[in-house]
């Protein structure tokens, strides 16, 4: 018992030490990641369990001898590490603040945001996990490109009480290095508390890696919202106001997206479908492409590696217009629709610098309110559960689009302006 004692209280002093340092050199960066980022988004909920297992384990053994008190050591540093990690993450409400108060184009007025969570309730928070539970219906599976296949389906997500009638609509894309992940597991907690306020939803799938191959994927995403514009009033969205997010690959999908309405190369078939959007919110996007070490910031040499023998599959050397092109921080324009760009500082996959160049481009070349948000000790995909951190960022999210959705001017044609936007 001395030994499991030991082993448990060392296991949670490296899982803490990873959630407040992790090592950003590859490959551990990935290990990082993967061992870091559930305690470090529950962090609470880890110092309760490591409390209770050195009471339990350290109970049913007599105080003897080094290595006991190593044990009970260890397991005190890693209980003042998650409650530090606690605290970290309490405190971003006020940086959620700051980032929407000092966006450019502002202020961002929002007289009708409530800040009291309708769905986000403290006591999910403590579960974490975000289930449904009855309130928010979720239509599934609907064939947005007509071939039947699963990866061109989506879901639209509403209130089941006083269904919305002319909602504003959020498309969600998930993310997954474009080779994985699914319309079902990423963004809930953003998407049930919109829902919950009335808003019209929409999770997409879209063809992945392998098997698809660039650009497969925003020509599906593209598809997707030329199906929302005309089709989602009949779910009770009204299309005068669509927003976009994602994180990691679907941060970036997301974000090439919003910048490029025009890209009619990207619109196989469907030329003339309004696919513009009127806000953006990409969290921790993959915003340049290309094999740059000075333009990545801190991209490893694994990004360039995947991209080249599984997403692009073409080398970067002979194709780099292809990678630049496929970059958002490559397409921006003053026409840009407002962006909300949301970065973990504790990012080990999407490095942080990556997210502060591109929305100090965006706030330097576009015409519309950018908000740049980057939140201390928060990992990759750091809003897949409903946590402290996530439930402020969501309500931040939710002020933000608030904000933004009186400015978004439509042309007669109900496309996008593509000119200067609205101040």
């Amino acid at each position: 018992m001395l030994w499991a004692f030991l082993v448990f209280t060392a296991v949670a002093t490296l899982l803490a030490v990873l959630a407040w340092a992790p090592v950003r050199r590859e490959p551990f960066s990935v290990v990082s990641f993967v061992f870091g980022w559930i305690v470090g988004e529950v962090p609470v909920h880890a110092a309760v369990v490591v409390l209770a297992g050195a009471a339990v384990l350290g109970g049913a053994v007599h105080p003897r001898g080094g290595l006991w008190w190593l044990a009970l050591a260890l397991g005190a540093s890693a209980t003042l590490v998650y409650s530090a990690l606690g605290v970290s993450a309490h405190r971003s409400a006020r940086l959620v603040d700051e980032a929407v108060d000092s966006a450019s184009g502002g202020p961002i007025l929002s007289g009708g945001f409530d800040p009291a969570p309708v769905w986000a309730k403290w006591w999910r928070v403590v579960l974490a996990i975000p289930f449904r539970f009855g309130q928010v219906r979720r239509i599934r599976n609907i064939d947005y490109a007509g071939d039947g296949l699963y990866r061109h389906k989506l879901d639209v997500l509403f209130r089941r009480t006083d269904p919305p009638s002319g909602a504003p609509v959020m498309v969600y894309i998930h993310g997954g290095a474009w080779v994985m992940g699914d319309k079902r597991e990423q963004g809930l907690p953003m998407l049930h508390e919109l829902a919950m306020r009335g808003w019209v939803c929409v999770a997409i799938n879209y063809g992945i890696s392998p098997k698809a191959t660039w650009p497969d994927h925003i020509v599906d995403c593209k598809r997707a919202v030329a199906w929302v514009r005309d089709h989602i009033a009949e779910y009770g969205g009204d299309p005068s106001f669509l927003a976009v997010s994602g994180g990691s690959a679907g941060g970036h999908l997301s974000a090439l997206l919003a910048l490029t309405p025009d890209a009619i190369e990207w619109q196989p078939g469907f030329e003339e479908a309004d696919t513009s959007v009127d806000a953006c919110i990409p969290f921790y996007g993959v915003h340049d492409m290309t094999g740059d070490p000075e333009a990545q910031g801190a991209h490893g040499h694994g990004l360039l590696e995947l991209l080249e023998k599984r997403v692009m599959k073409l080398p970067y050397v002979d194709n780099t217009p292809v990678y630049a092109a496929a970059s958002p921080d490559q397409r921006i324009t003053r026409g840009a629709p407002p962006f909300f760009v949301v970065q973990g500082a504790n990012d080990t996959l999407v490095p942080p610098e990556v997210g502060r160049r591109f929305a100090k481009r965006l706030a330097e070349q576009s015409d519309s309110p950018v908000a740049y948000l980057e939140l201390p000790r928060a990992q990759h995909a750091f809003d897949v559960l409903l946590t402290i951190r996530s439930r402020r960022t969501i309500l931040g999210v939710v002020r933000f689009l608030e904000g933004v959705r009186p400015r978004a001017p439509r042309s007669p044609s109900g496309r996008a302006d593509s000119g200067t936007a609205a101040h």
